[in-house]
């Protein structure tokens, strides 16, 4: 039996921050984990994807140096050892988000998945823990739909492809978001054939001008994007997959990635002993982060929002001031930026065009910066791109960029 000021279900970039802030502000903290520390971030999202990018912008450079004036040379890809370089990459990371460091801040780690058995208790193995107040911080996992077929037929996802040792000689990738996006940029810089098989639009989230930008610079490298392409049946082997779409049109390749989206990891939580409602998305929430049921919060990916690394963490300071100090938070979104980390980058914040005009009609200004008439980046040949801002009366209320450093520039937005 433990009785503890707060407890964490989850050691993700959201669950983390929340043990780690209330420590070291003096809370009793335990924290449950049944899978890896770090969580998907760390082990097979943002930091793996961005270190993989980096090894394709690498053997990219080595083949586009001559407006510079350096020879062009055809890249030794080596697909192993850019694999070895981002395992490399998570190995550096890890101490950050370790066991180890957790239990020196003073957070009691438990290496179990928690659930539900009342409205206050959460049993982890054989442990039973009553907390003050609880924050559940699971994150998500990939999506994987029922498409015909699909179950029979070897794939991957964002879980499973870091690991894959064997390059592709032609990736196909169902689901054209951002996972989707970035990984065949990645690919195809590391020679890989890629073909993206999107049922509406790829990167369709997005402002469609700025996302069009993106579209054509990858279209440009020799990605295949077929767009508005349900996949209606899968079938094949592995190293010779099919996927055929809902109007007859026939894509094949060697290899198979499944990124459609994501869903909320809550089957382990049994929630319903401690009356937490749920949708379509994740766990209820209002606009403090509690759940129905009052004593505990929903963070992250969990929570059914926006699913970004930097959201979660967002989510842990407003958890901190309302479950430690009582203090009123509530967690918006107007001011939280995204980016997709292609090349040329793809970064929003606020409303986008067509959310401005719905919003506010013709009282909406749109202002457009073309990277093509900025000193840096036509010394830099990075010229492909804008900065688009809607304005509402002076006040700027969206921005959408799309081009070189899109993901820094955002920032100041």
């Amino acid at each position: 039996m433990i009785k503890t000021d707060l407890l964490v279900i989850g050691a993700g970039s959201g669950g983390l921050s929340v043990a780690a802030g209330a420590a070291q502000m003096g809370a009793d903290v335990t924290l449950l984990e049944g899978g890896k520390m770090g969580g998907d971030c760390l082990n097979y999202g943002c930091i793996p994807s961005k270190a993989l990018i980096a090894s394709g912008k690498a053997a990219h450079a080595q083949a586009h140096a001559s407006p510079y004036g350096i020879a062009d040379v055809v890249p030794r890809i080596d697909y192993v050892a850019a694999k070895d370089h981002v395992h490399d990459i998570i190995s550096q990371i890890e101490p950050h988000d370790s066991q180890e460091r957790f239990q020196g801040l003073g957070v009691r780690v438990i290496r179990e998945y928690g659930r539900f058995i009342s409205q206050t208790e959460v049993q982890a193995g054989d442990h039973v823990i009553t907390a003050r107040r609880i924050v559940i911080a699971t994150g998500s996992s990939p999506l994987v739909p029922p498409i015909p077929g699909l179950d029979s037929v070897p794939y991957e996802t964002n879980e499973t492809l870091f690991d894959l040792r064997e390059k592709p000689d032609h990736l196909l990738i169902v689901g054209g978001g951002p996972i989707g996006m970035e990984m065949a940029q990645a690919h195809r810089r590391l020679g890989c054939q890629v073909t993206v098989i999107e049922g509406a639009k790829a990167l369709g989230k997005d402002d469609p001008e700025t996302a069009g930008v993106i579209l054509d610079a990858l279209r440009g490298e020799g990605i295949e994007i077929a767009e508005d392409a349900t996949a209606s049946e899968i079938r094949g082997t592995k190293g010779a997959i099919e996927v055929e779409v809902k109007d007859g049109r026939l894509f094949k390749g060697s290899h198979l990635l499944i990124a459609v989206g994501r869903k909320p990891n809550i089957d382990r939580l049994n929630l319903d002993a401690a009356g937490i409602e749920t949708t379509r998305s994740g766990i209820e929430v209002d606009k403090a982060l509690k759940s129905t049921n009052r004593r505990v919060y929903a963070i992250g990916d969990v929570a059914g929002g926006l699913q970004f690394t930097h959201v979660a963490g967002y989510h842990a300071g407003i958890v901190i001031r309302s479950a430690l100090f009582g203090l009123p938070a509530k967690a918006v979104t107007a001011h939280i930026p995204w980016v997709t980390y292609t090349a040329p980058e793809l970064a929003q914040i606020g409303l986008t065009e067509a959310q401005a005009r719905e919003a506010h009609g013709d009282k909406i200004e749109i202002v457009r910066f073309p990277y093509s008439q900025n000193d840096r980046a036509i010394a830099e040949r990075q010229t492909t791109g804008l900065i688009k801002v809607m304005v509402l009366r002076g006040r700027p209320i969206g921005v959408s960029i799309a081009g070189a450093q899109a993901g820094e520039l955002i920032n100041l937005w």
